[in-house]
């Protein structure tokens, strides 16, 4: 069974970090492109970080300087560290892994790339 579970998410104040960590099973993870998404109350599901299999990594320009996506695939984890959080980055985070591979980069920030999800975490930031 594939699943893909999130972890680390909570409250944090303003100018705060969290580091949220996806635990990956039941696929090859190594042969997987990862991103994170997230979706703030009334918004859409938006693209925050992605790293293919080769290392290569796409970061929403918004985000640059804040957030840094990573992985282990000797532990099955990807994390994305978040520092100098802001109140409007208050949303659920997910995680996603897809196997098919893209030469557009930017097709790996759209929601239909992706096989599995996970069921999120909530990252709360207060003022």
């Amino acid at each position: 069974e594939v699943r893909l579970v999130e972890s680390g998410g909570g409250l944090v104040q303003a100018g705060g970090s969290l580091r949220l960590s996806c635990a990956a099973s039941g696929f090859t993870f190594e042969d997987y492109a990862i991103g994170w998404f997230r979706q703030a109350p009334g918004k859409e599901r938006e693209p925050v970080a992605v790293m293919t299999t080769g290392g290569t990594t796409w970061r929403a320009g918004s985000l640059e300087g804040r957030f840094t996506i990573s992985r282990d695939n000797d532990k099955n984890l990807v994390y994305l560290q978040m520092n100098s959080l802001k109140p409007e980055d208050t949303a659920v985070y997910y995680c996603a892994a897809t196997l098919r591979y893209y030469s557009d980069m930017s097709d790996y920030t759209r929601m239909w790339a992706y096989d599995y999800w996970g069921q999120g975490t909530q990252v709360t930031v207060s003022s």
